[in-house]
């Protein structure tokens, strides 16, 4: 018998990874449900004001944007009630990424285009959390029960029995989560054309939902891994979850609390979590509180980013480190 079909029989034969399936599809379900009892195609009336709103926030945006320039120019004086940024291109309508249209002032009607991501990142984090818990319990019970030991009787190469069981899974889990968030945003799109507003919907759009949805799939790919190598570090499930916690409690917690009494420059970029979401969203922007001390002339922006690429550098850093070290450990080790 093949070792990679024999063991995607043993993975798909799992109560706990059909337990985790069903829950996939009831979020999948409840979720999609209750966006379409929310939702509503809108009237022609609704679409009029909406429009007009959106116009007469536009034009209060252009307004702001032209009183900041006769501000700084010396034409009018400033008054309590006036936001004079450093640069009033801050706030020129011409260059914000996104201006006010008319679906914000639509309540009640769900948008696509803007709800995509959003909805997109929900499904992620089940799917992270699913592959996590999925990897880390498929190794784990196997090396409790001593379902390895039996298995290596058969095929007695550790490396070659590890590698096929991480293969497998994470075949397994690309085919899952690919086809699950195809057929998620399929639904959604549904619902925007049938019972909302699909939104713009542009080349753009779409390029940069593929990008996050490709992230997102290698991130699930990464936690996947991450919970089979420290669950076969520890010889069971139970190691993968504890470590996790403990990471939760005594570093982003803990030692974030500790660095900001402390009054470290950017703890953020000491944590695993910040350099996650800067790969599942592309960047991310974090404050700096040591950026604006001192003699700083004019407008200062405290803020500093994380692009994607420093983010994939360190999630895939760790799990490297991680899978070796299990390979290597699940080679020497005494299993019984």
């Amino acid at each position: 018998m093949n070792l990679v079909r024999a063991e995607l029989e043993r993975l798909t034969a799992r109560r706990f990874v059909q337990l985790m399936v069903v829950l996939l599809v009831l979020a999948f379900a409840v979720t999609a449900a209750t966006t379409l009892a929310g939702s509503h195609r809108p009237t022609p009336a609704e679409l009029s004001q909406a429009q007009a709103q959106a116009a007469a926030e536009r034009g209060r945006l252009e307004e702001a944007h032209d009183r900041c320039l006769q501000i700084k120019a010396g034409q009018s004086a400033p008054e309590e009630s006036d936001y004079i940024p450093g640069d009033c291109s801050e706030i020129d309508p011409a260059r914000m990424e996104r201006v006010p249209v008319a679906a914000d002032f639509l309540p009640g009607v769900f948008n696509f285009a803007t709800q995509a991501r959003p909805l997109l990142y929900f499904l992620v984090a089940f799917l992270v959390l699913f592959g996590f818990l999925v990897g880390a319990s498929y190794i784990g019970a196997d090396l409790n029960s001593g379902g390895v030991v039996n298995l290596l009787l058969w095929r007695p190469r550790r490396l070659a029995v590890l590698g096929a069981k991480l293969g497998t899974l994470l075949g397994a889990l690309l085919v899952l989560s690919a086809v699950a968030s195809a057929a998620y945003l399929a639904v959604f799109w549904l619902i925007g054309q049938t019972a909302g507003l699909p939104g713009h919907l542009d080349g753009e759009f779409w390029r940069s939902l593929g990008a996050t949805y490709g992230r997102g799939l290698v991130l699930v790919l990464l936690a996947a891994t991450l919970g089979f190598a420290i669950a076969t570090l520890g010889r069971h499930t139970a190691a993968a979850l504890g470590t996790v916690a403990a990471y939760l409690v005594v570093w982003e917690l803990g030692a974030r609390l500790v660095l900001q009494i402390l009054d470290a420059a950017r703890p953020d970029q000491w944590m695993i979590s910040s350099y996650l979401i800067a790969w599942l969203s592309g960047e991310a922007r974090f404050w700096d509180n040591h950026a604006c001390r001192g003699d700083v002339a004019g407008y200062c922006d405290g803020m500093y980013t994380l692009s994607w690429a420093p983010g994939l550098a360190v999630l895939l850093s760790i799990t490297v480190l991680l899978a070796v070290a299990a390979f290597g450990a699940f080679r020497r080790r005494d299993l019984i």
